[in-house]
């Protein structure tokens, strides 16, 4: 085998995707996931922030109202702490399980649902040295940390640029009452995370489909591969032809309950038996009913016997037949005047049987076109004439 088949510069066939998306083995871009989760949560955080906020409040400003019947009853504080603290969980649920969510869709829409138990199975190939060493060198590899370096650079240059333009309006808060600082930090804090949600969202636009394509790129296949799995999913032509010959020959033995209700039978007429049907109301051509070689071909003209089927000799036609139609078939165009000339004997026997016509001749031997006999033989070349010879 030479060494170019060796080489991984074929695609991924759809069998070999198949396989590795059963075995948990999917393209998935991590920074949409991240968009996902910051995004979601802050988007989250914006929602439900008006609503814990004026919950919070309200729970910490009974918790600092005390009067005489609560130095009496001195057990309601715990009622009290009870209750906001629950709200604090009840708020925090609520925030986890959105943020969860955001997070699952996400994963969903850039791999899709894989149910596969392989990558939490346990393997003594991952503890291996050399594999992770192999690892660290892969294509996949090196793009990450392309990419990682390249974002934090951008991001880090990003920051730097955001608070050298803010920090002066940012250190001048210092010198405001705390309810517009506060709104002015909580305004400079949404916008820095918006450009931070904008860069995610620019590399997750890029690294989705780059993620698709070092998937595909890790599960390229060889030429040689490419055979083994073509012959494994298509079966060894052997083995094929021979689950076919047996098929055949299953369907053969089963055609024998179906010898009743022929026409005609041709016979070879020791080896080769072939049973014919026609009825010009439900069929546009003659069908082979039943065939059969050797034993089989002699049950075939028994049971047409015992129930009174015309049995004909007609050796050409009957291997022809045998060889190239099949049971519940049509027979082939080709033999459809050899095949039409019995069955008008047929016709006339059954009429004269019928007492309808005289009794028919012998019954005909038809004409079969040549290259249709499986015995033809074509004359040696040796026995052929040469021109000007002697």
């Amino acid at each position: 085998m030479d060494s170019s088949s060796q080489d991984r510069n074929l695609p991924a066939s759809p069998r070999k995707l198949q396989r590795a998306r059963e075995d948990g083995q999917v393209a998935r871009s991590r920074d949409l996931g991240h968009l996902a989760v910051l995004g979601g949560g802050a988007l989250t955080l914006l929602i439900l922030a008006p609503y814990m906020y004026g919950e919070l409040k309200l729970a910490l400003g009974r918790q600092l109202t005390f009067d005489v019947a609560v130095v009496q009853q001195s057990g309601s504080m715990l009622d009290r702490l009870e209750s906001m603290a629950m709200t604090g969980l009840i708020a925090c649920i609520a925030f986890a399980a959105i943020v969860t969510t955001i997070a699952v869709l996400s994963t969903l829409a850039s791999g899709g649902w894989v149910l596969s138990l392989k990558p939490i199975m346990p393997d003594l190939t991952r503890l291996s040295p050399l594999a992770g060493l192999k690892g660290l060198v892969s294509k996949k590899k090196l793009a990450e940390t392309t990419k990682t370096t390249f974002i934090m650079a951008f991001i880090l240059a990003l920051a730097a640029a955001f608070i050298h333009a803010t920090l002066p309006s940012i250190a001048a808060l210092v010198m405001q009452p705390s309810v517009g600082a506060l709104g002015r930090m909580f305004e400079w804090l949404l916008t820095g995370t918006g450009l931070l949600l904008a860069v995610i969202l620019l590399v997750a636009l890029v690294d989705l489909p780059l993620q698709n394509f070092l998937h595909k790129s890790e599960l390229k296949m060889s030429l040689k591969e490419m055979r083994d799995e073509h012959k494994e999913s298509e079966g060894n032509p052997q083995m094929k032809g021979h689950r076919r010959n047996k098929a055949r020959e299953i369907a053969q033995r089963g055609s024998i309950k179906a010898v009743p209700r022929a026409d005609f039978i041709l016979v070879n007429p020791t080896h080769y038996a072939v049973a014919i049907r026609y009825d010009e109301k439900t069929m546009s051509a003659p069908r082979v009913v039943s065939k059969g070689a050797d034993l089989l071909a002699m049950k075939i003209r028994d049971i047409g016997k015992a129930h009174e089927v015309p049995v004909l000799q007609s050796p050409v036609l009957a291997r022809a037949l045998y060889a190239h139609a099949e049971i519940d078939q049509d027979i082939p165009a080709s033999l459809y005047t050899a095949v039409a000339q019995v069955l008008a004997y047929i016709y006339r026997l059954r009429a004269a049987l019928r007492g309808e016509g005289p009794m028919p001749g012998e019954p005909p031997q038809p004409q079969v076109p040549a290259g249709l006999d499986p015995q033809e033989r074509k004359t040696p070349p040796s026995a052929q004439t040469i021109p000007g010879a002697a």
